[in-house]
C-alpha cells in the first residue's frame, strides 16, 4: 500500500537531492528545500541556510498555498467571489460547501503547508550562529513558520475566538523521521505563532525587498494574530508601531492602479510588507491565482454584484473590477491581478500596510476609542475615494463600517471569510444578477455549520493513528 502523508514523505525525502531552481528577472538562487535532511546533514554553511530559507520561500508559492487556494479559499467560500455558469470544474467545493475528507484542495494546503514548515524547522533547528545574517536567516524563517501554522489553524480548526480549547494541528518544531503527533490545541497553536515572531523580531536587522520578511512585517503578522485572538490591546499597540516606526508610506489614490499593475518586489516602502514574489521560472503557471480571474485564462471566478455595489462610482478601488468578459458577458471581472498573460506573473501581497490600518482601526473600536477607530478607518476610506468626507459612526455602526472598509479594501486577497468567521458570523451571499441562484449554491452558511473549518485529509488519519479520532467533527 502507499502510504500518503507529509510526515512519512519527510523521512523518504533523506533519498533525494537537492536540485537548483534558477530563477530570472526577480533572481535570488534557490534549490529544492533541505526539507528531508536532519539538520546537521543539510546546513553546514550560511550558504546553505541561505539556500534553505529561499526554498521555503519558493513553497508559499504553490497553488496550493498563496499560488492560488489560500486567497481564493477566503473570498469564494464567502460573498465577495463566485464561480460562472462556464467554468473548468475547479474549486466548486467551496462554492457549494461541500468538501470531504478526500478533498484534494483542503489536502493540498495541509501538505504544502507542513513542507515549508519542516523546512523552516531546519534553518531555525541550524548550529550556526553569530552573525546579522544567520540572525537574519533564523528569523525569516522563523516567521515563515508562524505564517504556516497560523494559515493552518486557520482552515482546520475552529476559531480562536470561538473556542481556544478546541483542538489545532500538529505542531512539529523538529526533525523527527518517525513522528506521528497528535493535533495541540488552537490555543496551544497559536502560543507557537506568537512565540516565533516574538523570537524572529529582534532578528530581523536586515532590510531586503518586499519578497522577505522584515522586522514590520513580523510585526504586521503579529496584530494579525493579535487580531485573531481577540487580543485587542495588543493589536492595537502593534499595528501602531508598525503605522509609526516602519518607515513604510500608505498607498495613495492615485497609486492604485499602478500599483497593482506592478510585478516586480518593492524596495521603496510603499504599502507592501511582505509578498510572495513569482518570476519567470517560480511561479504557478496557469495554475496561478491571476489566470483563475483572466477571462482569457480559466475565467471561472468573478467578482460578485453585492460586492461591486460596495463601491462608489468614485472609489477608485471599482476600478480594479472589470464591468464585462469577452467570454461570459454582462459579469464583473476581477483585475486586481492584471499580469497573467505575461510570462512574469502577479506577486500575492500578504501583508500590506492599509490592513494595519484597518486592524489598527477595529482594535481601537474595540478598546473603547472610537474617535481613533474613525481616524485609520478614514485615512484609508479617503485615500481611495476624493469625495468621500469619511466615516462618523459609532456603536456597533462603526464596527459595521470597519469590517465594510476591510471588504473593500482587501477584496480578492484571502480576508473576508475570516473577517466572518472571527466574529462566528452566518455567510449570507447577496444573489444579486443571479449570482449564486444560476448553479445553486448555497445563499447562507450558518457559522455553526461544520464545514466552515476544513477536514483532516483521510489520507492523514490512515498513516497516523494518533490523529484518527481527532478528525473534525460532522467528517
Amino acid at each position: 500500500m502507499k502510504i500518503k502523508t507529509i510526515f512519512l514523505k519527510y523521512f523518504l525525502s533523506l533519498l533525494t537531492i537537492a536540485f537548483v531552481l534558477s530563477s530570472c528577472s526577480k533572481s535570488f538562487l534557490e534549490k529544492e528545500p533541505y526539507g528531508g535532511l536532519p539538520t546537521d546533514q543539510s546546513i553546514l554553511t550560511v550558504e546553505d541556510m541561505e539556500t534553505a530559507v529561499n526554498g521555503t520561500y519558493a513553497k508559499l508559492r504553490s497553488a496550493d498555498l498563496y499560488g492560488r487556494t489560500l486567497p481564493l479559499f477566503a473570498d469564494e467560500l464567502a460573498d465577495n467571489v463566485y464561480i460562472s455558469e462556464s467554468n473548468s470544474n475547479r474549486y466548486l467545493d467551496f462554492f457549494f460547501v461541500i468538501y470531504t475528507v478526500n478533498n484534494g484542495n483542503a489536502r493540498g494546503i495541509w501538505e504544502t503547508a507542513y513542507s515549508a514548515i519542516l523546512n523552516a524547522n531546519n534553518v531555525i533547528n541550524s548550529s550556526l550562529t553569530g552573525t546579522a545574517e544567520i540572525d537574519q536567516l533564523r528569523g525569516e524563517a522563523l516567521c515563515l513558520r508562524a505564517l504556516m501554522y497560523f494559515e493552518l489553524v486557520k482552515h482546520f480548526s475552529k476559531p480562536y475566538t470561538v473556542d481556544p480549547a478546541a483542538i489545532g494541528v500538529p505542531l512539529i518544531l523538529k526533525y523527527d523521521a518517525f513522528l506521528k503527533p497528535k493535533r495541540n490545541t488552537t490555543a496551544e497553536v497559536y502560543a507557537q505563532v506568537q512565540k516565533d515572531l516574538e523570537a524572529a523580531i529582534p532578528l530581523l536587522t536586515i532590510q531586503k525587498s518586499s519578497g522577505f520578511f522584515s522586522q514590520y512585517a513580523a510585526e504586521a503578522l503579529l496584530a494579525r494574530m493579535h487580531q485573531f485572538k481577540g487580543e485587542w490591546a495588543d493589536a492595537l499597540s502593534t499595528a501602531q508601531d508598525v503605522i509609526d516606526n516602519s518607515g513604510y508610506t500608505l498607498l495613495k489614490q492615485n497609486q492604485v492602479s499602478g500599483y497593482w499593475a506592478s510585478n516586480t518586489p518593492r524596495t521603496d516602502g510603499l504599502e507592501t510588507l511582505f509578498e510572495v514574489v513569482f518570476d519567470l521560472v517560480g511561479n504557478a503557471g496557469n495554475d496561478a491565482l491571476p489566470y483563475f480571474y483572466d477571462q482569457n485564462g480559466y475565467g471561472d471566478a468573478l467578482a460578485s454584484e453585492a460586492l461591486y455595489e460596495t463601491y462608489s462610482a468614485t472609489d477608485v478601488r471599482r476600478s480594479l473590477i472589470l464591468t464585462s468578459s469577452p467570454t461570459r458577458g454582462d459579469v464583473k471581472v476581477v483585475n486586481k491581478y492584471p499580469n497573467s498573460s505575461q510570462p512574469d506573473l502577479d506577486e500575492f501581497k500578504v501583508l500590506r500596510l492599509s490592513e494595519v490600518y484597518l486592524i489598527a482601526a477595529e482594535a481601537a473600536y474595540q478598546t473603547g476609542d472610537e474617535p481613533l477607530a474613525l481616524d485609520y478607518l478614514n485615512e484609508i476610506a479617503t485615500n481611495r475615494d476624493d469625495t468621500f468626507a469619511g466615516y462618523s459612526s459609532s456603536g456597533a455602526d462603526l464596527l459595521d463600517d470597519i469590517l465594510l472598509e476591510r471588504r473593500k479594501e482587501l477584496a480578492f486577497e484571502g480576508h473576508r471569510y475570516w473577517d466572518l468567521a472571527r466574529y462566528n458570523l452566518d455567510v449570507e451571499r447577496e444573489d444579486l444578477n443571479d449570482n449564486y441562484s444560476s448553479l445553486g449554491a448555497p445563499l447562507s452558511i450558518p457559522a455553526d455549520n461544520f464545514r466552515r473549518i476544513l477536514p483532516v485529509p483521510q489520507a492523514e488519519l490512515d498513516a497516523n493513528p494518533n490523529i484518527r479520532d481527532q478528525q473534525n467533527a460532522g467528517y
